[in-house]
């Protein structure tokens, strides 16, 4: 569902822009470092959002490639340890009341 809502939010936000970049169609002028030029301002919004979402885009994947790493890097170094977790609890459940077995031991 949070996948569905995520899209539907995209693209009410992708047309939210395209509206207001064919709105804005008049020219204006770009300055660049090396010099200037004049482009439609629909073709100057567009390319910022598309500019700005491969930067956000690229940001997230690289986040994405660094804590897989970390994930595997854990997974090395951690055993598994559920059986040595289970030998070393001293809870026990008998009778569906849960004890300790130092308890258990005095009783018997």
């Amino acid at each position: 569902m949070r996948g569905q809502w995520g899209l539907i939010t995209g693209l009410i936000i992708a047309l939210v822009i395209a509206v207001f970049a064919v709105i804005n169609v008049e020219p204006v002028e770009v300055n660049y470092l090396f010099g200037e030029s004049e482009w439609p301002l629909v073709l100057v919004i567009i390319g910022s959002v598309l500019m700005g979402g491969l930067t956000v885009g690229s940001v997230g994947l690289y986040k994405i490639y660094r804590l897989q790493q970390e994930i595997k890097q854990l997974k090395l170094k951690v055993p598994e340890q559920v059986p040595e977790e289970e030998e070393n609890n001293d809870n026990t459940i008998e009778n569906g009341i849960l004890t300790k077995r130092s308890e258990r031991k005095n009783t018997k």
